[in-house]
Order: C-alpha cells, then sequence, then structure tokens
C-alpha cells in the first residue's frame, strides 16, 4: 500500500559546490539503511563516472528512504551556477529543504541563490553547519552569518561532520519534525508533475514524477498534458537505489513511470500527466524554462554522423531539458547543430557526454552569447552566430545582454576583482559587508565578457575564495564588430566572434598568434589574417616546408639551378591555388583559452 500522506516528507539539499551535499545524502543513505554495506562507496547518487571524477553532481538524483517509520523522498541537487536549473526542478517537486554550509568557508553565492530559489517557492528552511570537525571550521562566525541571511534562531542551526556522521541523525529527526507533509487528495483526479527523465536503451524512457493529487496504478491509462500523447502506465514504482515497482502511487509521494515511450520529444520535463478517463482540470504550473546563455555549433568530425548526432543530442536532451539545439551549416565544418548551453562548464559537460555516452567525436565552435540586432527598416534579428549578422550597412544598431553579477569574498581581494571585473567592461553597482571580513560586490557586465574564461580568472586571483552568482539584466546597445578569421584569404566561419571594438584589434593579433602555433605547416604559405569587414587588422605567416631542391647540383652553371628553383616556385604557386588548410580541433579549444 502507499504510505499515508502524514508520513511523506519531500526534501532537496541545497548548497554552493563542494560543501558536502553528496556526502550528507550518502550518511543519510548509511544511517537508513537504504543501501546495503557492500553496495555503498563514496557519493553514492553521483552514479556518472564524470561526476565522480570531478568530484561535483551534474544531474539531481531522487531516492526513497525509510526512517522511523516514515518515507523520505530525498532529491538531490548540483551546486554549480550552470546546474541551476535542475536545482529549480528539484525544488517544484519538494516542501523543504537542508541548507548546507561549509564551517570552514562560510555563506558562498550560490547558497544564497539556491536560498532564495527555496524561499520563493514557500519551502521549510533547515540550515544546516557542514564539517565542524575540521581544524580551520569557524562554526560561531558561520553561524552569525546565517542567522543574518535567514533570519532564523541560533538554536535552529543544526551541526554536523557528513564525513563522520556526527550530527546526521539530528538531521532526519528535523526533516521529520520541521518540514510538512505534502498537500494533495489522493481521491481527486490525477495530477502528477514530471520533474526528470532517462533514457533507457532496453525499455525506453522513464520519468520520473511527483504525484501532486490522485492515484496512479499499474496499468491506468494516462496523457501527458502537454504532447496530448496517451500510454499505458506498463509499470511504475518508487526510487530506491534501483528502481522498486509498487502496485499503486498516491498523492505526496515521488516515483517513476514506464510506458514503452520510444520517442524522446514525447516527454517534456514540467509536463503533468494524469489519466484519460478522469483528467484534471488544468496542468500544474511547472518550473521555469531554462534559458540559454551561451551558444556554440557542434559538429561531427565525420559528415555521415550527421543523423547519429541528432540522435544522441535528443537522448540527451531526455536527461538534461536545459540543452537546446537545431540545425545549421557551416562552410568549413558541413552540416552540425546549434546547441544552447547554461554556461561554459555545462557545454564542457554536455560535450564529454557524447563523447562517453554516445562515442560521438564532435567539434565545437568558439561558444557566443545572443544579441539583439536592430536593422535600420527598423525590424529585429536576434543572433546566436556570428554568420547570421545582417550586412554593416544594414545595421541601425547592436544590443548586448547584461547580467547582474554578484562577487562575495574577503577584503584581501578586493582589488585583484575589481580590476578583473572593470577590465571585463564591469560597472561597479555596489558593496557592501556580509559580516567580518566578507564582502559582496555587484557589478553590471556584458554576458559575452563573462562567457569564456571570467570564472576560471576569478577563482585563481582569489585563490579559489571568491564566489559567483549573477541573473540576467535586460539589453543595452554596444559597439560590437564581427571578427573574421582568413586562412589564404578563405573565410573560417567557425572561427568568427562578435566582440567589443575596443577589444577587436588585440583579440584578433592573439588569435593569429594562437593558430601560428597550431596549424600545422603545408608545402605554401599560409596567410592567417584578422579583418573587421574589408580592413585587415592583424596578420602571420605559417611559413612553408621547403624541400632543398638544389641538392642534387654539385657546381655545374647557376642556370640549371635558377630552372629547378622556377620549376618548384611554380609547383608551390599551384599547390597554393588547390591546396586546402584544414584546421584541428585544438585551434577551435584553444580561442577558448587565449590567455
Amino acid at each position: 500500500m502507499c504510505p499515508i500522506m502524514d508520513k511523506i516528507r519531500n526534501f532537496c539539499i541545497i548548497a554552493h559546490i563542494d560543501h558536502g551535499k553528496s556526502t550528507l545524502a550518502d550518511r543519510m543513505l548509511e544511517l537508513t539503511g537504504t543501501v546495503d554495506v557492500r553496495q555503498m562507496e563514496n557519493q553514492v547518487l553521483d552514479d556518472m563516472d564524470l561526476e565522480k571524477e570531478r568530484g561535483i553532481t551534474i544531474k539531481s538524483h531522487a531516492i526513497q528512504m525509510q526512517h522511523k517509520g516514515y518515507t523520505l523522498n530525498l532529491i538531490d541537487t548540483p551546486g554549480h551556477v550552470d546546474f541551476s536549473y535542475e536545482v529549480s526542478r528539484s525544488i517544484a517537486a519538494c516542501e523543504g529543504a537542508v541548507l548546507v554550509v561549509d564551517a570552514t568557508q562560510g555563506v558562498q553565492a550560490q547558497t544564497i541563490s539556491n536560498l532564495y530559489m527555496a524561499i520563493e517557492h514557500d519551502l521549510e528552511i533547515i540550515p544546516v553547519l557542514n564539517k565542524c570537525d575540521m581544524d580551520n571550521a569557524m562554526p560561531e562566525r558561520v553561524e552569525d552569518e546565517i542567522v543574518d541571511l535567514l533570519g532564523c534562531k541560533r538554536e535552529e542551526i543544526l551541526r554536523c561532520s557528513a564525513k563522520t556522521g556526527e550530527g546526521v541523525p539530528e538531521i532526519l529527526d528535523a526533516i521529520i519534525d520541521r518540514i510538512p507533509a505534502p498537500n494533495g487528495d489522493p481521491n481527486a483526479p490525477l495530477q502528477c508533475l514530471v520533474f526528470d527523465s532517462v533514457f533507457n536503451s532496453f525499455r525506453g524512457i522513464i520519468a520520473y514524477f511527483k504525484v501532486v493529487n490522485g492515484t496512479m496504478k499499474t496499468g491506468d491509462q494516462v496523457r501527458f498534458v502537454n504532447t496530448g500523447k496517451e500510454y499505458d502506465a506498463d509499470e511504475i514504482g518508487v526510487l530506491k537505489l534501483d528502481l522498486s515497482p509498487r502496485k499503486e502511487i498516491s498523492a505526496g509521494n515521488v516515483g517513476y513511470i514506464i510506458s514503452g515511450i520510444k520517442t524522446s520529444t514525447e516527454v517534456k520535463v514540467g509536463d503533468t500527466i494524469t489519466h484519460v478517463a478522469r483528467p484534471c482540470d488544468k496542468a500544474i504550473d511547472g518550473f521555469e524554462e531554462a534559458m540559454p546563455m551561451v551558444f556554440a555549433g557542434v559538429y561531427p568530425i565525420e559528415s555521415e554522423d550527421y543523423e547519429d548526432l541528432r540522435a544522441s543530442l535528443e537522448k540527451l536532451q531526455l536527461n538534461d531539458a536545459s540543452l537546446t539545439f537545431q540545425p545549421e551549416s557551416s562552410m568549413a565544418l558541413g552540416f552540425g547543430f546549434r546547441c544552447g548551453f547554461l554556461g561554459l562548464l555545462h557545454m564542457e559537460i554536455v560535450q564529454e557526454r557524447l563523447d562517453r555516452e554516445f562515442d560521438m567525436d564532435v567539434i565545437t565552435t568558439v561558444p557566443n552569447v545572443s544579441y539583439n540586432v536592430y536593422t535600420k527598416d527598423g525590424n529585429l534579428v536576434e543572433v546566436h552566430n556570428p554568420a547570421g549578422m545582417p550586412d554593416l550597412t544594414e545595421i541601425d544598431r547592436i544590443e548586448e545582454p547584461y547580467i547582474r553579477a554578484s562577487v562575495i569574498t574577503t577584503a584581501e581581494f578586493i582589488g585583484p576583482i575589481m580590476t578583473l571585473c572593470l577590465g571585463k567592461r564591469g560597472e561597479l553597482v555596489k558593496q557592501e559587508y556580509i559580516s567580518g571580513n566578507r564582502m559582496e560586490i555587484l557589478f553590471d557586465m556584458p554576458l559575452g565578457e563573462i562567457v569564456i574564461d571570467f570564472y576560471d580568472k576569478l577563482k585563481s586571483i582569489s585563490k579559489g575564495y571568491a564566489s559567483f552568482e549573477w541573473h540576467m539584466n535586460g539589453f543595452r546597445p554596444s559597439n560590437l564588430v564581427k571578427l573574421d578569421i582568413l586562412l589564404n584569404g578563405e573565410q573560417v566561419d567557425a572561427l568568427s566572434t562578435l566582440t567589443h571594438r575596443d577589444n577587436a584589434v588585440d583579440f584578433g593579433r592573439r588569435m593569429c598568434e594562437k593558430l601560428k602555433e597550431l596549424l600545422p605547416r603545408q608545402q605554401f604559405d599560409i596567410a592567417i589574417q584578422a579583418a573587421i569587414g574589408a580592413k585587415i587588422i592583424a596578420r602571420e605567416t605559417v611559413k612553408q616546408v621547403r624541400k632543398d631542391v638544389l641538392a642534387k647540383c654539385y657546381g655545374g652553371d647557376v642556370s640549371r639551378k635558377r630552372k629547378l628553383l622556377e620549376k618548384q616556385k611554380r609547383g608551390k604557386k599551384r599547390m597554393k591555388q588547390i591546396g586546402n588548410v584544414e584546421v584541428p580541433q585544438k585551434a577551435f579549444l584553444a580561442v577558448l583559452k587565449l590567455d
């Protein structure tokens, strides 16, 4: 039988990256006996090799535990700013959140961002101080920060060490005592919110849902409201470490449904599931749609792999609803897709997953953001790709997206961080002390400036202590130009970028120097040029590989040598006309790491 609603608690764990969220989840699973001792390993919920290697959570995971007669549904969340969409989905399916703060580092930017998201959804917040057993922990100081942030009482903050397990039983008790039971009517028409889905090559698509109202039974005929498709619920169940089938799942609980869906476009995250015979009146308000911030072209290395790449992206999109893609073609790379990502780490992870999970070798072009271009006849063109830029003579103005960035750091790093942000065309909005010597600085910055290397630079100049969070802040007019790269006079559209006029010459020069190092030498000179429109602003030359054709001439008349050199010169000229220059994948990646 399904557990009674009063005995169900749905909660998520939110934290900044690396504050010990996955370790705390491990201890909870151990304490509640959900995971067998033999199956136990570090980061047990992070089932991708990539997550374990990098020590980050990429995907939110759901798992059900039993504790003191209560059913606890934990929906784990990622901590990195690029995966905040996953967090919004988890929060939509919960009634409470455990806010984990590292006692050695204090409140950081992503902590605040995720907390505000949870408060907007009226979640009950349980503040937890982790890593209290470490020598450099500052529990009193960090507790002050949490009290300032949440306005809670000091005694409401729980202390624990996720590594040793100390204090974890108290957290489980607090989840039962403080987080409310879900609202819902098991006898009302069925309403389920789909918060995730995965692709299984044997069973089709498995959708994860939370039952808001009603009861679902095995064999029921169900309809997905947004797509209008109808299916039989072949198998339903709850999420233990593996799928655990059940006869029925009623309001308040979290589960999965397998109904033999093979086409990835038929399941949308945020959709509502209802009965065909007794449908609900309206769909549930899902969570906000993910807004892609960074756009890049993804092309198969072999052109015949185009359809395989499409299928791989569709399957990946099931598992990661924030990935968007549409077909495009390039002169240099053939047919591929223009993909939208939430950030640079997201783009890197998608590329890595395509390689590992689908065995797809791809070339990714230089990432850029979306611009609004206004033409002289008053039309608005959204440009995601420099190749889609209207002719210069037709453009009235270009507007670029701006963000409001929040950087939290200690006072000693203020100088270098200010220099970095102002160098990226940032404008200081305000700065204020949070507590002790920790400060929050707010900047308005162009999104295009932070896309490539801002986060890495921020981490290195602050020795890893600064934390960074941002949200969109409208569009502003800007003096942007399209920078083209020419190889032997031929434009390589995959290397074109949109950049600010003040940075164009310096950026073009650096690109030419980098390409000179990376392009393999040919039997003819390769001219690498950076151009704005028809004006060349930088040039480098990759020198030809020469064969010594005079080696066989021992003395003799000078006209013999000249004849051989003339013959070689004609051959080189002909080769230059028909020879084409292959741009290696390293060159596209190097542009991202110009500094």
